[in-house]
Protein backbone atom coordinates (compact mmCIF):
# COMPACT_ATOMS: atom_id res chain seq x y z
CA UNK A 1 0.00 0.00 0.00
CA UNK A 2 1.75 3.04 -0.73
CA UNK A 3 2.10 6.22 1.27
CA UNK A 4 -0.56 8.40 -1.17
CA UNK A 5 -3.28 5.52 -0.92
CA UNK A 6 -6.46 7.97 -0.62
CA UNK A 7 -8.11 5.42 2.03
CA UNK A 8 -6.40 3.97 5.01
CA UNK A 9 -6.55 4.09 8.84
CA UNK A 10 -6.30 6.47 11.08
CA UNK A 11 -6.03 6.26 15.26
CA UNK A 12 -8.57 8.64 17.13
CA UNK A 13 -8.10 9.99 20.53
CA UNK A 14 -10.12 9.49 23.70
CA UNK A 15 -10.75 12.17 26.20
CA UNK A 16 -12.08 11.59 29.83
CA UNK A 17 -14.33 14.19 31.26
CA UNK A 18 -16.33 14.71 33.87
CA UNK A 19 -19.48 14.00 32.30
CA UNK A 20 -18.90 11.23 30.24
CA UNK A 21 -19.84 7.54 30.86
CA UNK A 22 -17.42 4.80 32.63
CA UNK A 23 -15.70 2.25 31.31
CA UNK A 24 -17.79 -0.14 29.17
CA UNK A 25 -21.12 1.77 29.50
CA UNK A 26 -19.23 4.13 26.87
CA UNK A 27 -19.12 3.77 23.10
CA UNK A 28 -16.18 5.88 23.44
CA UNK A 29 -14.66 3.12 25.67
CA UNK A 30 -16.33 0.46 23.43
CA UNK A 31 -15.21 1.76 20.07
CA UNK A 32 -11.22 2.50 21.65
CA UNK A 33 -11.65 -1.29 23.12
CA UNK A 34 -12.89 -2.80 19.66
CA UNK A 35 -10.61 -0.93 17.78
CA UNK A 36 -7.21 -1.87 19.38
CA UNK A 37 -6.18 1.81 19.89
CA UNK A 38 -2.64 1.92 20.43
CA UNK A 39 -1.78 2.47 24.06
CA UNK A 40 -5.66 2.44 25.16
CA UNK A 41 -6.14 0.43 28.22
CA UNK A 42 -9.51 0.63 29.66
CA UNK A 43 -10.35 2.13 33.43
CA UNK A 44 -13.87 0.37 33.63
CA UNK A 45 -13.89 3.27 36.79
CA UNK A 46 -12.68 6.20 34.07
CA UNK A 47 -15.30 8.87 32.60
CA UNK A 48 -15.02 8.52 28.74
CA UNK A 49 -16.39 11.44 27.13
CA UNK A 50 -15.26 11.89 23.52
CA UNK A 51 -13.89 10.33 20.73
CA UNK A 52 -11.90 13.22 18.47
CA UNK A 53 -11.32 11.90 14.91
CA UNK A 54 -9.89 15.18 12.96
CA UNK A 55 -6.37 17.41 12.46
CA UNK A 56 -7.31 20.06 15.32
CA UNK A 57 -4.05 20.55 17.31
CA UNK A 58 -5.72 19.77 20.71
CA UNK A 59 -6.23 16.52 20.30
CA UNK A 60 -4.91 15.13 16.60
CA UNK A 61 -5.57 12.01 14.99
CA UNK A 62 -2.64 10.08 13.72
CA UNK A 63 -1.98 7.30 10.92
CA UNK A 64 -1.00 4.18 12.21
CA UNK A 65 2.75 4.82 11.85
CA UNK A 66 2.30 7.48 14.01
CA UNK A 67 2.50 10.82 11.94
CA UNK A 68 -0.17 13.43 12.58
CA UNK A 69 -2.99 13.56 9.89
CA UNK A 70 -2.22 17.02 9.37
CA UNK A 71 1.44 16.41 8.32
CA UNK A 72 0.48 13.70 6.00
CA UNK A 73 -2.35 15.46 4.49
CA UNK A 74 -0.37 19.24 4.05
CA UNK A 75 2.17 16.80 2.33
CA UNK A 76 -0.24 14.99 -0.03
CA UNK A 77 -2.69 18.12 -0.40
CA UNK A 78 -4.15 15.55 -3.41
CA UNK A 79 -6.16 14.21 -0.89
CA UNK A 80 -7.77 17.33 0.36
CA UNK A 81 -8.97 18.39 -2.92
CA UNK A 82 -7.72 21.39 -4.84
CA UNK A 83 -11.57 23.51 -4.12
CA UNK A 84 -11.69 22.38 -0.67
CA UNK A 85 -7.94 24.07 -0.45
CA UNK A 86 -8.98 27.04 -1.97
CA UNK A 87 -12.11 27.10 -0.39
CA UNK A 88 -10.70 26.62 3.64
CA UNK A 89 -7.45 28.09 2.94
CA UNK A 90 -8.31 30.72 5.83
CA UNK A 91 -8.63 27.77 8.27
CA UNK A 92 -5.27 26.41 7.50
CA UNK A 93 -6.16 23.64 4.57
CA UNK A 94 -2.66 23.84 2.63
CA UNK A 95 -1.05 22.95 6.54
CA UNK A 96 -3.17 20.29 6.34
CA UNK A 97 -5.83 21.18 7.95
CA UNK A 98 -9.51 19.52 7.84
CA UNK A 99 -12.64 22.04 7.55
CA UNK A 100 -14.39 19.91 10.01
CA UNK A 101 -13.72 17.54 13.32
CA UNK A 102 -15.69 14.19 13.80
CA UNK A 103 -16.42 13.11 17.16
CA UNK A 104 -18.39 10.45 19.32
CA UNK A 105 -19.64 11.92 22.87
CA UNK A 106 -20.60 9.74 25.56
CA UNK A 107 -22.69 11.40 27.86
CA UNK A 108 -23.56 10.18 31.60
CA UNK A 109 -24.27 13.38 32.82
CA UNK A 110 -25.16 17.00 31.66
CA UNK A 111 -22.67 18.69 29.98
CA UNK A 112 -22.43 22.99 30.52
CA UNK A 113 -24.74 25.38 29.44
CA UNK A 114 -23.10 26.80 26.52
CA UNK A 115 -22.74 28.29 23.48
CA UNK A 116 -19.73 28.63 20.17
CA UNK A 117 -18.78 32.01 18.86
CA UNK A 118 -19.13 32.88 15.51
CA UNK A 119 -15.89 34.08 13.43
CA UNK A 120 -15.76 37.68 14.96
CA UNK A 121 -16.37 37.22 18.32
CA UNK A 122 -13.90 33.87 18.05
CA UNK A 123 -11.34 36.09 16.55
CA UNK A 124 -11.96 38.51 19.26
CA UNK A 125 -11.92 35.60 22.33
CA UNK A 126 -8.66 33.92 21.02
CA UNK A 127 -7.07 37.52 20.95
CA UNK A 128 -7.84 38.42 24.25
CA UNK A 129 -7.99 34.88 26.31
CA UNK A 130 -5.75 32.12 24.05
CA UNK A 131 -5.84 30.36 27.37
CA UNK A 132 -8.93 29.66 27.38
CA UNK A 133 -10.37 30.14 23.63
CA UNK A 134 -7.42 28.45 21.96
CA UNK A 135 -8.25 29.05 18.47
CA UNK A 136 -10.07 31.88 16.23
CA UNK A 137 -12.39 30.07 14.01
CA UNK A 138 -16.16 29.31 14.86
CA UNK A 139 -17.79 26.39 15.61
CA UNK A 140 -21.51 25.30 14.46
CA UNK A 141 -21.80 21.99 15.28
CA UNK A 142 -24.37 19.09 14.53
CA UNK A 143 -25.25 16.32 17.02
CA UNK A 144 -26.82 12.78 15.17
CA UNK A 145 -27.98 10.27 18.25
CA UNK A 146 -26.69 7.20 18.53
CA UNK A 147 -28.82 6.05 21.19
CA UNK A 148 -31.70 7.66 23.23
CA UNK A 149 -30.51 11.05 23.12
CA UNK A 150 -31.66 14.14 25.46
CA UNK A 151 -30.36 17.78 25.14
CA UNK A 152 -31.75 21.65 25.96
CA UNK A 153 -31.50 23.10 22.63
CA UNK A 154 -31.94 26.84 21.56
CA UNK A 155 -34.80 29.56 23.29
CA UNK A 156 -38.34 28.09 23.99
CA UNK A 157 -40.68 29.91 22.18
CA UNK A 158 -42.09 32.66 23.73
CA UNK A 159 -45.02 31.91 25.18
CA UNK A 160 -43.83 28.45 26.96
CA UNK A 161 -41.44 30.78 28.37
CA UNK A 162 -44.12 33.27 29.70
CA UNK A 163 -46.74 30.05 31.08
CA UNK A 164 -43.75 29.25 33.58
CA UNK A 165 -43.17 32.56 34.91
CA UNK A 166 -46.90 32.30 36.02
CA UNK A 167 -46.70 28.47 36.60
CA UNK A 168 -43.16 28.56 38.64
CA UNK A 169 -42.55 31.36 41.07
CA UNK A 170 -39.30 30.13 42.35
CA UNK A 171 -38.12 31.01 38.59
CA UNK A 172 -40.18 34.11 38.52
CA UNK A 173 -38.40 35.66 41.57
CA UNK A 174 -35.24 35.51 39.67
CA UNK A 175 -36.40 38.33 37.22
CA UNK A 176 -36.83 41.62 38.13
CA UNK A 177 -40.63 43.04 37.16
CA UNK A 178 -39.76 45.44 34.85
CA UNK A 179 -38.24 42.91 33.08
CA UNK A 180 -40.85 40.10 33.53
CA UNK A 181 -43.61 42.62 32.72
CA UNK A 182 -41.96 43.62 29.24
CA UNK A 183 -41.29 40.27 28.72
CA UNK A 184 -44.84 39.17 29.29
CA UNK A 185 -46.89 41.51 27.26
CA UNK A 186 -44.37 41.28 24.34
CA UNK A 187 -44.29 37.15 24.64
CA UNK A 188 -47.72 37.25 22.31
CA UNK A 189 -45.99 38.83 19.53
CA UNK A 190 -46.88 37.76 15.53
CA UNK A 191 -43.33 38.48 15.45
CA UNK A 192 -41.36 36.61 17.98
CA UNK A 193 -37.72 37.62 16.16
CA UNK A 194 -38.32 41.22 16.19
CA UNK A 195 -36.00 43.33 17.87
CA UNK A 196 -38.05 44.34 20.73
CA UNK A 197 -38.79 40.93 21.34
CA UNK A 198 -35.17 40.03 21.36
CA UNK A 199 -34.29 42.13 23.77
CA UNK A 200 -37.10 41.07 25.92
CA UNK A 201 -35.71 37.68 25.74
CA UNK A 202 -32.33 39.09 26.42
CA UNK A 203 -33.12 41.29 29.19
CA UNK A 204 -35.18 38.50 31.02
CA UNK A 205 -32.06 35.44 30.17
CA UNK A 206 -29.74 37.64 31.84
CA UNK A 207 -31.47 38.59 34.62
CA UNK A 208 -31.53 34.81 35.50
CA UNK A 209 -27.52 34.21 34.55
CA UNK A 210 -27.06 36.84 37.08
CA UNK A 211 -29.36 36.35 40.13
CA UNK A 212 -27.56 36.77 43.50
CA UNK A 213 -26.20 33.59 44.28
CA UNK A 214 -27.87 33.69 47.53
CA UNK A 215 -31.01 34.23 46.19
CA UNK A 216 -31.27 31.48 43.35
CA UNK A 217 -29.99 29.04 45.57
CA UNK A 218 -32.79 29.98 48.30
CA UNK A 219 -35.29 29.93 45.47
CA UNK A 220 -33.70 26.48 43.90
CA UNK A 221 -34.11 24.72 47.28
CA UNK A 222 -37.83 25.40 47.04
CA UNK A 223 -38.47 24.42 43.73
CA UNK A 224 -36.78 20.94 44.48
CA UNK A 225 -38.59 20.31 47.69
CA UNK A 226 -41.79 21.14 45.97
CA UNK A 227 -41.48 18.87 43.16
CA UNK A 228 -39.79 15.95 44.93
CA UNK A 229 -43.10 16.38 47.53
CA UNK A 230 -45.22 16.06 44.31
CA UNK A 231 -46.84 19.49 43.97
CA UNK A 232 -46.30 20.24 40.62
CA UNK A 233 -48.32 22.20 38.03
CA UNK A 234 -49.26 21.32 34.32
CA UNK A 235 -46.74 23.42 32.82
CA UNK A 236 -43.63 21.64 34.66
CA UNK A 237 -44.61 18.12 34.06
CA UNK A 238 -42.77 17.93 31.37
CA UNK A 239 -39.18 19.19 32.70
CA UNK A 240 -39.52 17.79 36.67
CA UNK A 241 -37.47 15.12 36.27
CA UNK A 242 -35.26 17.34 34.10
CA UNK A 243 -34.78 19.99 36.92
CA UNK A 244 -34.57 16.86 39.12
CA UNK A 245 -31.81 15.26 37.53
CA UNK A 246 -29.82 18.50 37.18
CA UNK A 247 -29.52 19.63 40.87
CA UNK A 248 -28.88 16.20 41.44
CA UNK A 249 -25.95 16.34 39.24
CA UNK A 250 -24.96 20.15 39.50
CA UNK A 251 -26.72 20.79 42.94
CA UNK A 252 -27.71 24.62 43.69
CA UNK A 253 -26.74 25.77 40.34
CA UNK A 254 -28.06 28.80 38.04
CA UNK A 255 -27.84 26.40 34.98
CA UNK A 256 -31.04 24.17 36.14
CA UNK A 257 -33.46 27.22 35.23
CA UNK A 258 -32.16 26.91 31.99
CA UNK A 259 -35.22 23.94 31.57
CA UNK A 260 -37.24 26.96 32.07
CA UNK A 261 -35.94 28.98 28.65
CA UNK A 262 -34.56 26.34 26.63
CA UNK A 263 -36.32 23.40 24.71
CA UNK A 264 -35.93 20.14 25.63
CA UNK A 265 -35.58 17.55 22.72
CA UNK A 266 -35.88 13.96 23.63
CA UNK A 267 -34.10 12.03 20.62
CA UNK A 268 -33.99 8.34 18.17
CA UNK A 269 -31.05 7.23 16.82
CA UNK A 270 -31.21 8.37 13.43
CA UNK A 271 -32.75 11.56 14.44
CA UNK A 272 -30.06 14.67 14.43
CA UNK A 273 -29.88 18.64 15.56
CA UNK A 274 -28.02 21.28 14.32
CA UNK A 275 -26.72 24.28 16.22
CA UNK A 276 -24.98 27.37 14.83
CA UNK A 277 -23.19 30.05 16.12
CA UNK A 278 -25.03 31.75 19.06
CA UNK A 279 -27.65 29.14 20.24
CA UNK A 280 -27.44 28.09 23.74
CA UNK A 281 -27.35 24.50 24.57
CA UNK A 282 -26.45 21.36 26.93
CA UNK A 283 -26.43 18.25 26.03
CA UNK A 284 -27.93 16.02 29.26
CA UNK A 285 -27.92 12.27 28.33
CA UNK A 286 -26.95 9.48 25.90
CA UNK A 287 -24.27 8.69 22.66
CA UNK A 288 -23.73 10.44 20.05
CA UNK A 289 -21.62 11.22 16.71
CA UNK A 290 -21.34 14.99 16.64
CA UNK A 291 -19.76 16.91 13.56
CA UNK A 292 -18.55 20.43 13.75
CA UNK A 293 -16.08 23.02 12.09
CA UNK A 294 -12.51 22.57 12.98
CA UNK A 295 -12.83 24.28 16.95
CA UNK A 296 -12.49 23.98 20.36
CA UNK A 297 -13.96 27.09 21.67
CA UNK A 298 -16.90 27.19 24.07
CA UNK A 299 -18.41 29.39 25.98
CA UNK A 300 -20.10 28.31 29.25
CA UNK A 301 -22.38 29.62 32.14
CA UNK A 302 -24.11 26.56 34.02
CA UNK A 303 -23.55 23.27 35.02
CA UNK A 304 -19.98 22.94 34.70
CA UNK A 305 -16.76 23.02 36.63
CA UNK A 306 -15.04 24.48 34.59
CA UNK A 307 -14.32 28.42 33.72
CA UNK A 308 -17.67 29.87 33.07
CA UNK A 309 -17.91 33.41 31.49
CA UNK A 310 -21.85 34.91 31.47
CA UNK A 311 -20.97 38.09 29.98
CA UNK A 312 -19.83 36.64 26.64
CA UNK A 313 -22.32 34.55 26.74
CA UNK A 314 -25.31 36.45 26.88
CA UNK A 315 -23.85 39.20 24.54
CA UNK A 316 -23.07 36.56 22.18
CA UNK A 317 -26.79 34.90 21.93
CA UNK A 318 -28.72 35.40 18.68
CA UNK A 319 -32.24 35.09 20.68
CA UNK A 320 -34.07 33.32 18.63
CA UNK A 321 -37.15 31.86 20.19
CA UNK A 322 -38.71 28.59 18.16
CA UNK A 323 -39.66 25.73 18.73
CA UNK A 324 -37.54 22.83 18.91
CA UNK A 325 -37.98 21.58 14.80
CA UNK A 326 -36.22 24.56 14.16
CA UNK A 327 -32.85 22.73 14.86
CA UNK A 328 -33.68 19.58 13.42
CA UNK A 329 -31.77 18.21 10.72
CA UNK A 330 -34.06 16.65 7.96
CA UNK A 331 -31.95 13.35 6.71
CA UNK A 332 -32.41 12.84 2.76
CA UNK A 333 -31.29 10.28 0.16
CA UNK A 334 -27.52 10.67 -0.85
CA UNK A 335 -27.60 11.53 -4.27
CA UNK A 336 -23.67 10.01 -4.91
CA UNK A 337 -24.84 6.42 -4.77
CA UNK A 338 -25.00 3.72 -7.65
CA UNK A 339 -28.36 3.39 -7.58
CA UNK A 340 -31.39 4.70 -5.57
CA UNK A 341 -31.23 3.59 -2.12
CA UNK A 342 -32.39 3.80 1.15
CA UNK A 343 -28.96 2.75 2.34
CA UNK A 344 -27.14 6.05 2.64
CA UNK A 345 -28.72 8.61 4.17
CA UNK A 346 -27.55 12.81 4.08
CA UNK A 347 -27.33 15.21 7.12
CA UNK A 348 -26.48 18.43 5.46
CA UNK A 349 -26.69 21.38 7.42
CA UNK A 350 -27.33 25.19 6.30
CA UNK A 351 -23.29 25.54 6.24
CA UNK A 352 -20.07 24.94 4.10
CA UNK A 353 -17.62 22.78 6.99
CA UNK A 354 -19.69 19.60 6.57
CA UNK A 355 -22.17 17.34 5.75
CA UNK A 356 -22.70 13.78 6.88
CA UNK A 357 -23.78 10.31 5.53
CA UNK A 358 -25.12 7.62 7.69
CA UNK A 359 -24.37 4.14 6.01
CA UNK A 360 -26.54 1.22 7.13
CA UNK A 361 -26.06 -2.43 5.45
CA UNK A 362 -27.82 -5.28 6.46
CA UNK A 363 -25.32 -8.29 6.32
CA UNK A 364 -24.45 -9.15 2.90
CA UNK A 365 -25.51 -5.86 0.98
CA UNK A 366 -22.99 -2.94 -0.16
CA UNK A 367 -23.37 0.29 -1.38
CA UNK A 368 -21.39 2.51 -3.76
CA UNK A 369 -20.35 6.36 -2.96
CA UNK A 370 -19.10 8.56 -6.33
CA UNK A 371 -16.29 10.52 -6.07
CA UNK A 372 -16.65 13.36 -3.38
CA UNK A 373 -14.74 16.54 -4.40
CA UNK A 374 -13.39 16.65 -0.82
CA UNK A 375 -11.97 14.92 1.81
CA UNK A 376 -13.98 12.50 3.82
CA UNK A 377 -13.27 10.47 7.52
CA UNK A 378 -15.91 7.43 9.03
CA UNK A 379 -16.07 5.53 12.02
CA UNK A 380 -17.59 2.30 11.84
CA UNK A 381 -20.38 2.35 15.19
CA UNK A 382 -21.66 -1.35 14.13
CA UNK A 383 -20.41 -4.22 12.58
CA UNK A 384 -17.61 -5.52 10.16
CA UNK A 385 -17.04 -5.40 6.34
CA UNK A 386 -14.84 -3.89 4.08
CA UNK A 387 -14.03 -0.45 2.09
CA UNK A 388 -13.04 -1.01 -1.56
CA UNK A 389 -11.63 1.48 -4.20
CA UNK A 390 -9.84 2.20 -7.16
CA UNK A 391 -8.48 -1.10 -9.12
CA UNK A 392 -8.95 -3.54 -6.76
CA UNK A 393 -7.79 -2.16 -3.08
CA UNK A 394 -9.59 -2.87 -0.35
CA UNK A 395 -9.33 -1.91 3.30
CA UNK A 396 -11.45 -4.87 6.11
CA UNK A 397 -13.12 -2.78 8.56
CA UNK A 398 -15.13 -3.19 12.02
CA UNK A 399 -16.77 -1.53 15.14
CA UNK A 400 -14.99 1.55 16.54
CA UNK A 401 -12.20 1.76 13.43
CA UNK A 402 -12.18 5.38 11.93
CA UNK A 403 -10.57 5.84 8.02
CA UNK A 404 -9.85 8.64 6.06
CA UNK A 405 -10.89 8.98 2.64
CA UNK A 406 -9.13 10.93 -0.24
CA UNK A 407 -11.06 13.69 -2.55
CA UNK A 408 -12.09 12.33 -5.56
CA UNK A 409 -12.48 8.48 -4.69
CA UNK A 410 -15.24 6.66 -5.46
CA UNK A 411 -15.60 4.02 -2.26
CA UNK A 412 -18.19 0.74 -1.91
CA UNK A 413 -19.14 -0.15 1.65
CA UNK A 414 -19.90 -3.89 2.43
CA UNK A 415 -20.96 -5.28 5.27
CA UNK A 416 -19.69 -9.06 6.71
CA UNK A 417 -21.75 -12.11 5.78
CA UNK A 418 -22.96 -12.00 9.35
CA UNK A 419 -23.54 -8.76 10.62
CA UNK A 420 -24.52 -6.00 9.73
CA UNK A 421 -22.80 -2.75 9.44
CA UNK A 422 -23.31 1.15 10.12
CA UNK A 423 -20.86 3.39 8.92
CA UNK A 424 -21.34 7.64 9.53
CA UNK A 425 -18.63 9.08 7.38
CA UNK A 426 -18.34 13.10 7.76
CA UNK A 427 -17.06 14.96 4.70
CA UNK A 428 -16.30 18.48 2.60
CA UNK A 429 -17.25 20.37 -0.38
CA UNK A 430 -16.42 23.48 -1.70
CA UNK A 431 -19.98 23.33 -3.61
Amino acid sequence: MSSTTPVFKIVPTTQKYDWGKKGLSSKVAQYATASKIKGFELDENAPYAELWMGTHTSSPARLQSGETLASHLAVHKELIGESVLNKFADAGAAEGNLPFLLKVLAIAKALSIQTHPDKKMAVQLHKERPDVYKDANHKPEMALALTDFTALCGFLPLPKIAAYLLSTPEFATLIPTTIASRFANLSQSSNPTGPEEKAALRDLFSAVMTADETVFKMQLEVLVQRYQHGSVADAEKDIRDLVLTLHEQFPADIGVFCAYMLNYVRMKPGDAIFLSAGEPHAYISGDIVECMATSDNVIRAGLTPKLRDVPNLVSGLTYQASEPSKHLVQPKPFAKTASVSAHSTLYDPPIPEFSVLRVVLQAGEDETHAPIDGPSIAIVTEGTGAVHWGTGESLDVSEGEVFFVGAGAQLKLASGKERDLVVYRAFAEAA
